[in-house]
C-alpha cells in the first residue's frame, strides 16, 4: 500500500504542476491580450474621439434647426388640416347641392310627363273621339246617298257594279 499512495502523490503532483502550467499559460495569454487591448483603446481614443467630438459639435449646431422644422412641420399640418376640413366642407355643400338639383330635375320631368300625358288624353278625348264619330257619321251618310244614287242609276238603266271601297279608319293617332 505504501507503493500505491506514493503513485497517487506522484500523481498528484504531476496533476498540480500540469494545472500550474497552464495556469501560467493563461496567465500570459491573458497579459499579452490586455497589452494588444490596451493599444487598441488607446487608438480607437486617438481616432474615434475626434470624429465623437465633430459629431457631438454637429448635433449642437443642427439640434435648433431640427426644432424650427419639427415646429414649421407642426404648423404646415395644421395649416394643411385646416385647409382639409374646409375642403370637406365645401365638397359635401356642393355635393347635398348637386343631389338637390337633380331631385327637383326628376320632379321636374316626372310633373311634365305627368301633364304631357294628361294633354294627350284631354286631346284624344276631346278631338279624336269626336272626330270619329262625325267621321262615321259622313260614312254613314254617304253610304246612304251612294245606296240612294245607285238605285236610281238601275232605275235610269244605268248599272253600276263598280263599287269604291270606303276607308275604315281615315285619322289616326
Amino acid at each position: 500500500m505504501e507503493n500505491l499512495t506514493t503513485i497517487f502523490i506522484g500523481v498528484t503532483a504531476v496533476a498540480v504542476l500540469l494545472q500550474a502550467g497552464l495556469l501560467l499559460g493563461m496567465y500570459l495569454a491573458m497579459r499579452k491580450t490586455s497589452t494588444r487591448l490596451e493599444s487598441l483603446a488607446e487608438e480607437v481614443k486617438t481616432k474615434a474621439l475626434p470624429a465623437i467630438d465633430s459629431a457631438q459639435a454637429l448635433l449642437n449646431d443642427i439640434r435648433p434647426k431640427l426644432e424650427v422644422i419639427a415646429e414649421n412641420l407642426s404648423v404646415a399640418t395644421s395649416t394643411v388640416r385646416g385647409q382639409l376640413e374646409r375642403v370637406d366642407a365645401t365638397v359635401n355643400d356642393v355635393v347635398d347641392r348637386a343631389r338637390l338639383q337633380v331631385i327637383r330635375a326628376d320632379d321636374l320631368l316626372n310633373r311634365t310627363l305627368d301633364k304631357v300625358e294628361e294633354t294627350s288624353e284631354i286631346v284624344h278625348k276631346t278631338v279624336v273621339s269626336p272626330v270619329r264619330q262625325v267621321s262615321g257619321l259622313v260614312r254613314g251618310v254617304t253610304a246612304g246617298i251612294e245606296f240612294l244614287i245607285g238605285r236610281r242609276g238601275r232605275a235610269n238603266g244605268r248599272s253600276r257594279d263598280v263599287r269604291r271601297p270606303v276607308p275604315q279608319d281615315e285619322m289616326f293617332i
